[in-house]
């Protein structure tokens, strides 16, 4: 017997007879259904005594199942295709229903400083509640069963409400029998068994309010798996693939912007995108996203054998947890500009950890090349490494590649032979990589000496030049700043000591330190010319220390002359390896721990002076540890603050991360600028500033009302771009209904440093300096570089198209728009269009601010509730003025959007009625008749525009090829006003 879906299709195959089920948005058979819950679940302790059924959950017979994550339908994101099929091999517990309001303050609300839910009802589900506000919520129902937890975590951060908005060294164990967040494929399953979009709280049936638990539930037993609130689940977002994976529970990380998946839709939601393959919302769901139409429900049970794929779709064989985060690492080294690269064993491949990420996560750059020795560039952006170990003998290439994700850049040296190569910087400012020519046992003399030790010119992301000899022997541990020492560790330790007034280069002694005894994974600090190493027992070593030990227990420290200073004891049952310097660092060392089996689990940070050490990652066999932190993270004569300039990215604001990768652009590019593009996700992905003709860059970002790009435009652009001509300003009037002024630049701020630094400093009306902009580059996001590259804009290649395969575009419910306005099935709307009355507590004639206050907007005048939108259209008239004491010219864009809007009452998804536009649109042009510098271009024109939907991204974005279009209009204006003006 088997179970398996296709779409919303789940069939099941017996010996005896086969039945055929369809579940769609408007029809399903009830009986069928009741015949499958009596076998694929339980929600009886009676009807399931085998198990320890918790109180209000749901057994899921999933064992031998299997169920169809994602979709091959070619709308969809690409984040849901392919499909992927899952099988289980094991039975879980789904709560019956998503946790409620009261049921989460019972639970958490009188722990000290945590969130405390504000409860119309206590049967309503709890939301505004983060992913980690969830996971703290599991752990503490775990421990108040006197059970493990299945969540462990380093440290947490909390805001000002008490939502947990950042955990540190965050582990999910599937071992763990515990309450959890359920898995994408356990929350699929159990919603594909009695799929029903009509028996949900949606769009066409919900007030646009969320509704108490089990007022709908399916024929399982299960409430509310569709619709009510979205729901986090367990799984970081990744790729699926073609091939079934047995016990998927997600990736490994979400990608560079660090997303998590959540399922069902909402009571916002229109029936038709309601679906089982969804995976997010309309923008980046991180792990801090909260909303009042996003909840959770539990699920309880291990998953053996569990698996996760990589960002690429493939089996992750060996996986490696993150035991500390961005705080910590910059509580110990003092910045959080950190990178750990290393040699994943199992893998044999090369992986890295990029601290300066909100929530660090390991990466594993997919190769065929074997890596050993691992060695990052002086500025943290490229990594060397070699394909043998040291004490291996034998021919060895060197390599050098970008350190991201995908390893872009690749180069060999084309040299015989090449190991352990380490970068170091010239006198002369030169950057080169030294090598030996074989890193084999260095115990015989004549045998070292035959080897040698070179370096070459690395240079705009290639190899530059001939190779360079530099003497005899093969010293790997790297060469001193001032080329006075250099040092060898492969059985002996082997050193060359300069001469006075010399250079190892030049005259220089070789020596044998430590009384000839055994030592290994010899590192030179380049800066204090003290030489880490471990021994095997040495009698030098256990006089120092004044007792015996093991191999490898302990870690010590020389000096320039091979006097011993330091031993650091490894944690008990635990030996070092891998000993490295932490590159730019004289105090810290990197290390790998092995355990009495001699696996090396864990990879550490060890202070020499104090001997504290600090778990970093833990993983089956972790190898070769290379550890950098930026070389200076502070000003050298304290006029800013180094830790508060450029700091624009915080736990707080990931979910909006876009300005905060794109001001280290805004302030290296500022002097050079001639046109700035302004707006929200419209502006974000369709100006293509690299294609305009003049030098432009794109500051779009997500939300972005008009009072956020005024908030820009006044404080940054005008105070710095000297040489500015132009702003192409995105007009999305569609969110020009928002109350708050100043909500859409706040959830980007989100009171981050940076943020509060410029104004505290009133954005530097006097200019800055080259320190200052060197603070910036060092604090800047892990994305700044890339967003630096396309000058802003991101070129979505999507073409998802304007419509989706039913030629519908999906749209933002609310009652501005929705179906049952414009259908005339006035049973359930908020507005009574025969009396012209709001069904609510809103009057027509009270127009006010208010999270409500579109129920009245589908039936007022724009007349009755013209302040609504004043307030932005002012914001656009004082643009214009301060653009024209400038003699700066402006270009107002509405944006093409899908055509099926012209189907409905509204402008576009986030409601507007067509007849308000039309009336705001007037305005903006009168605006741009009055005003000789202000441009408008209506793109849009209702969706009767020359966008194909070939060039569509989706419902409500052009892709890179409408971009185009659109931005080369923009260049055209730009230029026949420039004509006009030299005229």
């Amino acid at each position: 017997m088997g179970f398996c879906y296709k779409g919303n299709i789940l069939v099941w195959s017996m010996s005896v007879f086969a039945l055929s089920l369809m579940a769609s948005c408007n029809h399903y058979d009830s009986s069928v259904e009741s015949k499958v819950e009596s076998f694929l679940t339980c929600s009886s302790k009676k009807k399931c005594p085998e198990v320890d059924l918790q109180d209000e959950f749901i057994l899921v017979r999933s064992s031998k199942q299997n169920v169809a994550l994602g979709t091959n339908l070619k709308s969809a994101k690409a984040s849901e295709r392919p499909e992927m099929k899952v099988e289980f091999t094991y039975d879980y517990q789904l709560g019956q229903h998503e946790v409620t309001c009261g049921e989460f303050n019972d639970l958490m609300g009188d722990k000290k400083g945590r969130v405390s839910l504000d409860c119309e009802k206590k049967n309503l589900p709890a939301v505004n509640v983060t992913y980690l506000d969830a996971v703290l919520y599991a752990n503490a129902k775990s421990k108040a069963a006197g059970m493990d937890t299945a969540y462990t975590y380093s440290s947490l951060e909390l805001d000002k409400k008490g939502h947990c908005v950042l955990m540190e060294g965050l582990k999910f164990d599937p071992d763990v029998e515990a309450f959890r967040l359920p898995t994408e494929a356990e929350w699929v399953y159990a919603a594909g068994l009695a799929f029903n979009v009509d028996n949900s709280w949606n769009a066409s049936n919900s007030d646009f309010e969320s509704h108490e638990v089990c007022k709908k539930k399916d024929d399982n037993g299960f409430c509310d798996l569709l619709g009510n609130v979205t729901e986090w689940v367990n799984d970081w977002l990744g790729s699926f693939r073609e091939e079934m994976v047995t016990n998927f529970i997600g990736a490994t990380n979400g990608g560079s912007h660090d997303e998590r998946v959540i399922k069902g839709g909402s009571f916002n939601s229109i029936p038709q995108t309601i679906n089982l393959y969804a995976r997010g919302d309309v923008y980046t769901v991180t792990e801090q996203t909260a909303s009042n139409y996003l909840g959770f429900r539990l699920a309880y049970g291990k998953i053996e054998n569990a698996v996760l794929l990589n960002t690429s779709g493939d089996v992750v064989s060996s996986n490696v947890s993150v035991v500390v985060g961005k705080n910590k690492i910059s509580s110990i080294l003092g910045t959080s500009r950190a990178k750990l690269a290393f040699r994943n064993d199992v893998t044999k491949k090369l992986s890295f950890i990029d601290f300066t990420k909100i929530t660090p996560t390991v990466v594993e750059i997919k190769d065929s090349i074997d890596v050993y020795h691992p060695d990052i560039s002086p500025d943290g952006k490229r990594v060397a490494f070699c394909t043998s170990e040291e004490g291996v003998g034998g021919k060895s290439e060197v390599y050098v590649r970008d350190l991201n994700e995908s390893g872009s850049n690749l180069v060999k040296l084309d040299v015989k032979s090449a190991a352990i190569p380490r970068w170091r910087v010239l006198d002369n400012g030169d950057t080169v990589i030294v090598y030996v020519t074989d890193a084999g046992n260095n115990e015989d003399k004549s045998s070292f000496f035959a080897k040698s030790t070179w370096q070459v010119k690395f240079a705009n992301g290639k190899f530059d030049g001939t190779p360079v000899k530099l003497f005899d022997g093969a010293y790997h541990g790297g060469i001193s700043d001032d080329s006075k020492l250099t040092v060898s560790g492969a059985r002996l330790l082997r050193a060359r000591v300069a001469s006075k007034k010399s250079t190892v280069e030049e005259n220089a002694q070789d020596t044998i330190w430590y009384a000839k005894e055994q030592a290994c994974n010899a590192s030179l600090n380049k800066t204090s010319k003290q030489t880490l190493f471990l021994d095997f027992m040495g009698e030098p070593g256990i006089e120092f220390v004044g007792e015996d030990y093991n191999v490898h227990e302990r870690m010590f420290v020389m000096d320039s002359t091979g006097k011993l200073l330091k031993s650091v004891k490894a944690p008990k049952n635990w030996a070092f390896d891998h000993s490295e310097w932490v590159l730019h660092d004289e105090n810290m060392a990197i290390a790998t721990l092995t355990n009495v089996d001699g696996a090396h689990q864990k990879i550490v940070l060890v202070n020499v002076d104090d001997n504290t050490i600090t778990e970093i990652a833990e993983g089956e066999e972790l190898w070769h540890p290379c550890f950098w932190k930026s070389v200076n993270n502070a000003s050298s004569d304290q006029k800013w603050s180094a830790d508060s300039v450029g700091q624009y990215l915080t736990p707080k604001n990931q979910t909006y991360y876009l300005l905060a990768n794109k001001m280290p652009m805004f302030w290296q590019l500022k002097d050079s600028v001639e046109v700035v593009g302004l707006g929200n996700s419209h502006l974000w992905v369709g100006f293509a500033a690299p294609e305009m003709s003049k030098p432009s860059i794109n500051m779009g970002i997500i939300p972005c009302d008009m009072h956020c790009a005024h908030y820009l435009f006044s404080n940054y652009v005008l105070n710095h771009c000297s040489k500015l001509k132009y702003v192409v300003l995105g007009l999305g009037i569609d969110w020009w209904w928002n109350g708050d002024e100043r909500t859409d630049v706040n959830m980007s701020m989100n009171s981050a440093l940076g943020y509060e630094y410029d104004r505290n400093h009133e954005f530097y009306p006097d200019g800055v300096d080259d320190e200052f902009l060197k603070l910036i580059a060092e604090n800047a996001s892990p994305e700044a570089d890339y967003v630096k590259s396309n000058l802003g804009w991101y070129p979505t290649t999507e073409n998802s198209g304007w419509y989706d395969e039913n030629g519908v575009a999906g749209m933002s419910g609310d009652s501005t728009w929705s179906d049952c306005l414009f259908n005339k099935s006035l049973a359930q709307c908020l507005v009574n269009m025969d009396q012209e009355t709001c069904v609510s507590n809103y009057h027509m004639d009270v127009c006010v601010a208010d999270s409500s206050l579109d129920k009245c907007l589908a039936k007022s005048e724009l007349s009755q509730c013209s302040a609504l939108f004043s307030g932005e259209f002012e914001k656009l008239k004082d643009v214009v003025r301060l653009a024209k004491e400038r003699d700066i010219t402006v270009v107002g864009v509405l944006f093409p959007i899908s055509p099926y809007y012209k189907k409905t009452g509204a402008y576009g998804r986030h409601g507007l009625r067509r007849s308000h536009a039309e009336k705001l649109i007037e305005e903006i042009e009168n605006l741009a008749d009055i005003h000789s510098n202000f441009y408008l271009m209506n793109e849009n024109n209702f969706g009767d525009h020359d966008y194909p939907t070939s060039m569509a991204s989706d419902f409500d974005h052009l892709n890179k090829d409408g971009a185009k279009r659109v931005t080369a209009k923009i260049d055209s204006l730009i230029k026949s006003i420039d004509g006009k003006s030299k005229k």
